[in-house]
């Protein structure tokens, strides 16, 4: 059982309603500012409350959520190439270059410079929900489906 799964039976189903209304909120509007308190005042929570549970239920913080959803935005605006990595950093919500590309090394484990200049039509007859599963981020490098780790 993963800790998500584990952590979510812990938290009550009220508010397991409430934190997937702000989860849906980031996974739609992750190029936006969002902020632990906006996203807590989406759940009903305080901003504490908010994110003790979201980990609990989740298995991660909501800025770690928030940053791997951006992250997987912008490893398809990259694998595109018509856009600087800089354009991809600010079209995803992010508005730090060094911390784009450090957060993206971390997950990718290449830089994107170098992910944006590499060959992707490996994945590219995929449907995208597969693809999806095989280049999720993941802490630590590269890419791994999810329900492994």
């Amino acid at each position: 059982m993963s800790r998500a799964a584990g952590g979510a039976s812990r938290v009550p189903l009220d508010d397991l309603v409430r934190l997937r209304r702000a989860r849906d909120m980031m996974d739609r509007e992750y190029a936006q500012p969002l902020d632990v308190t906006a996203l807590a005042r989406t759940a009903l929570m305080s901003a504490g409350h908010f994110s003790r549970s979201f980990r609990a239920a989740y298995g991660e913080t909501p800025y770690s959520y928030l940053m791997t959803r951006r992250i997987e935005r912008a490893k398809a605006l990259l694998r595109r190439g018509d856009l600087t990595v800089t354009e991809v950093c600010m079209e995803v919500g992010c508005t730090s270059l060094g911390s784009f590309s450090s957060r993206f090394t971390e997950l990718v484990g290449e830089t994107p410079s170098a992910y944006r200049a590499r060959e992707h039509e490996d994945g590219a007859a995929l449907p995208a929900c597969i693809s999806k599963i095989h280049t999720r981020p993941v802490k630590g490098g590269g890419a791994k489906p999810q329900g492994e780790g």
